[in-house]
């Protein structure tokens, strides 16, 4: 089950990430109380690893440009190596996070789609929260 494979998920984490990811986990949910819940474990169907292992919240129907379409998750949480991850996906404006949200969110790394940053004390968590929810609200 989806929540089973989370729980396992955050604990496998080191502290003090675990703490932090579970924390993360609390606050999307807290924003999106009926969101649908995903778990990624960053394996291709080959079983090969192609990335880390994300938590993923909401749902959107992606469409590719060769006319296949494929349901995926608004909001992914993900441990990596210097931190964590928060992606925020389906935004068409590839500037629209950075200028929204990266001046004030503190020390983070804000691309088109994701906030990088190494722990929860380095950034402002209600910047954050506000990301968030404007990517659980997209259409």
């Amino acid at each position: 089950m989806v929540q089973d494979q989370i729980k396992e998920y955050i604990a496998s984490q080191p502290e003090p990430k675990r703490n932090e990811m579970q924390e993360l986990h609390e606050l999307v949910l807290r924003v999106g109380p009926e969101c649908k819940l995903w778990y990624d474990d960053g394996k291709n169907g080959q079983n090969k690893t192609v990335s880390n292992p994300t938590i993923g919240y909401g749902f959107q129907v992606l469409k590719y440009a060769d006319g296949k379409i494929k349901e995926f998750f608004r909001i992914g949480v993900s441990a990596n190596t210097t931190g964590i991850s928060v992606y925020i996906l389906g935004i068409e404006d590839k500037t629209f996070l950075t200028q929204t949200f990266g001046k004030n969110i503190g020390k983070a790394s804000v691309t088109g789609y994701c906030i990088k940053f190494k722990t929860l004390k380095d950034i402002n968590i209600d910047i954050l929260e506000a990301a968030i929810r404007y990517g659980m609200e997209l259409k």
